[in-house]
């Protein structure tokens, strides 16, 4: 029996596939050979999670693998018309961030609510000034995407004492359908973006949402940089359509140094780093060695995008 060619399409560090030696040919790639290097691959594993790399490489001639894994949550930087048509199976990193991204918006959540980023400004002003802070225990939350992410995110800030709305694609029980955004985004004091990037949530948060919003609420994108019009978002904070935003995920990252985002006022800026926690790449390096025992043995994979949706279906 012929033994596996895995394709992996680096990014530092490497991750630690030790457990899989003597069972899988192992080979490395850069975005700049990924092409070439395509057609005798049987899996490819997408480590540089964030290249558009494939985007451009997979339209080619030969064969292309029959499994592709990304090591990431998000799979719009991978997906292209052919490999959408293709039999190949794509999966994701579903379950991995879930949790930290959850941990993360509470905390900006908080960090809003008792004002730290200006206790922090008046500490290294040495300035003594007396203010008054919320509470958030009462306020309301609509968590915009209903996968993983967003339940996790809503069932912290339920555990917060926030009266949160979970919104998505299709409604159901406890999931609030596309219809209602706007009646939910018009009551909220906390407006949080998890939704996968496609063609439906391209932009969704763009001025006319921004101006449904309260003056009191703030925004927060821990979802895909796309999900929002930058240049809206800059519009509303600048005219204080809304009192604060924070986000985790931009259109081009990095964010370049020369962006007028860095200055807004009011708005958090962090480097796509919200379910980054220690030991996060050993985590996903062991999912990676999981999912392939059981593609090895024949057995169904979980974690399946469906490749026309561009996210992997609830249950």
């Amino acid at each position: 029996m012929t033994t596996p060619t895995l394709l992996v399409l680096d990014a530092d560090p490497l991750p630690r596939l030790g457990a899989l030696a003597g069972r899988v040919r192992v080979e490395h790639t850069d975005e700049a050979h990924l092409a070439e290097r395509l057609p005798a691959a049987d899996v490819l594993l997408v480590w540089d999670f964030a290249s558009h790399a494939v985007r451009g490489a997979w339209p080619g001639g030969g064969p292309r693998p029959r499994w592709v894994h990304t090591a990431s949550a998000g799979v719009d930087h991978l997906l292209c018309p052919e490999l959408a048509a293709s039999d190949t199976v794509v999966t994701n990193a579903r379950g991995i961030f879930d949790r930290p991204i959850a941990e993360y918006v509470a905390a900006l959540v908080l960090a809003f609510a008792k004002d730290l980023p200006r206790t922090l400004e008046l500490q290294r002003e040495r300035s003594w000034r007396h203010r008054e802070s919320r509470t958030v225990a009462g306020t309301r939350a609509v968590v915009v995407g209903s996968g993983p992410i967003g339940r996790a995110i809503a069932g912290t800030l339920t555990a917060l004492g926030v009266r949160t709305a979970l919104t998505g694609r299709t409604p159901r029980p406890g999931v609030h359908g596309p219809e209602e955004l706007d009646r939910l985004l018009a009551r909220a004091d906390w407006v949080i973006a998890a939704a996968p990037l496609t063609e439906s949530t391209h932009g969704m948060f763009d001025a006319r949402r921004f101006g449904v919003m309260q003056p009191s609420a703030h925004f927060v994108n821990v979802g895909r940089g796309g999900l929002v019009v930058e240049d809206a978002l800059a519009e509303a904070l600048r005219r204080r359509w809304i009192a604060g935003a924070a986000l985790d995920v931009f259109e081009e990252e990095p964010l370049s140094p020369d962006s007028p985002l860095w200055d807004l006022p009011g708005l958090v800026v962090s480097p796509h780093m919200s379910g980054d926690t220690v030991g996060w790449r050993d985590e996903l390096g062991a999912q990676f060695v999981q999912l392939y025992e059981l593609w090895e043995a024949g057995e169904p994979l979980p974690n399946v995008v469906d490749k026309q949706r561009g996210y992997v279906p609830g249950h």
